[in-house]
């Protein structure tokens, strides 16, 4: 019994030591995250990292010029467009091609992903908006639906009563356009603070990609044709203000699409493998070129993409001082026991990241 005792205790004290060291070694040597701010310039065609230098704001390219802040502000003219217009400086022409600060403001955007917001259970119940509505502002509908092997079902929310009328109507609909119930997976964005609404982007249960919204009342369902040899895993509704897409798409394969509009045109972007499950990537977008920014645990790399094409016009890979600290870290973190992880946000006991 005193045997088991003292092995009892030795395990409780490594298991203990497996997770305070790597928590204490974080907190003690934490890694200098990056100050400065990168984006693809169409001017210049090449990177400017936008940073702080003795207390003044100015911006390298590749290869090390420096550039002062009014500088970085004409090299990057779609993103520090307020600032030219002030200066009365924003250009008529950029490339031949004539700009508008209406154009900038259509065809500019944000989007972005991260590994915890994609390793969620789905929750099962969703909420299909008007798409066609007559209102200035969308209104959230009065009932919720869900997917399941027999078809759609819509719920009303305050009866808790399901409309079998409305449901066979939808799932009459879907079964017309091959659908293979239950869906696998689906994209949708259910808030009113947006321009407009594109319903959802569905995966099936047959990995066949799907359009779905609701049009007066009326179900849209639009079947959409892929590459030969795709199989869609992942998929995001964007609902862009330039409506030039339906959402991203990435395969089995980690590769990464753009659903365009109108058409449905199915583009795999010109950049290396994406794994949104442990990747996270932000899209900063103009009128002529994308900055793909997509970042892992211990590495971060820009792409930057033309805008209608979407072929990889430059890459930059943002470089990270490696000290022996560093990489001890590294090591202790990677075996270390952990119950968090920036990738998902379940709380339970890991080993590594």
């Amino acid at each position: 019994m005193k045997k088991f005792g003292s092995i009892l205790l030795i395990f409780i004290f490594i298991i203990l030591l497996a997770w305070l060291l790597p928590w204490c070694f974080t907190m003690l040597n934490a890694r200098k995250g990056a100050s400065s701010f990168i984006l693809y310039s169409t001017i210049s065609d090449d990177f400017i990292v936008a940073t702080s230098q003795d207390g003044k704001r100015v911006g390298f390219d590749t290869s090390g010029k420096m550039y002062r802040q009014s500088d970085v502000d004409s090299l990057l003219p779609f993103f520090y467009w307020r600032q030219l217009q002030k200066d009365e400086r924003f250009p008529d022409l950029v490339k031949g091609r004539p700009v508008t600060l209406r154009d900038t403001q259509h065809e500019s955007f944000v989007w972005n992903t991260k590994p915890r917001e994609v390793n969620l259970p789905q929750i099962g119940v969703h909420q299909l908006m008007e798409s066609a509505s007559q209102r200035v502002q969308l209104e959230s509908p009065g009932d919720i639906f869900r997917i399941n092997k027999q078809g759609i079902e819509f719920i009303d929310a305050e009866t808790n009563t399901i409309d079998y009328e409305k449901s066979k109507r939808f799932t009459d609909m879907m079964k017309s356009k091959d659908f293979a119930f239950p869906a696998n997976t689906l994209s949708g964005n259910p808030s009113v603070k947006k321009e407009y609404d594109e319903g959802y982007i569905i995966i099936d249960n047959a990995h066949q990609l799907f359009h779905l919204k609701q049009i007066v009342g009326r179900p849209y369902v639009r079947k959409i044709d892929l590459p030969a040899g795709v199989v869609p895993k992942h998929v995001f509704i964007t609902e862009h203000r330039n409506r030039k897409s339906i959402g991203y798409m990435v395969d089995t394969e980690n590769r990464f699409y753009v659903v365009g509009l109108p058409g449905y045109s199915v583009t795999q972007v010109e950049i290396p493998a994406f794994d949104p499950e442990r990747m996270s990537m932000m899209i900063y977008a103009n009128p002529f070129d994308w900055t793909v920014k997509v970042a892992g645990i211990d590495f971060v790399n820009y792409y930057a993409v033309d805008a209608s094409t979407y072929k990889l016009l430059a890459q930059h890979a943002e470089e990270f001082e490696s000290t022996v600290s560093d990489r001890v870290g590294d090591f202790i973190n990677s075996i270390g026991l952990r119950f968090t992880s920036p990738l998902d946000k379940f709380v339970y006991p890991r080993f590594g990241y």
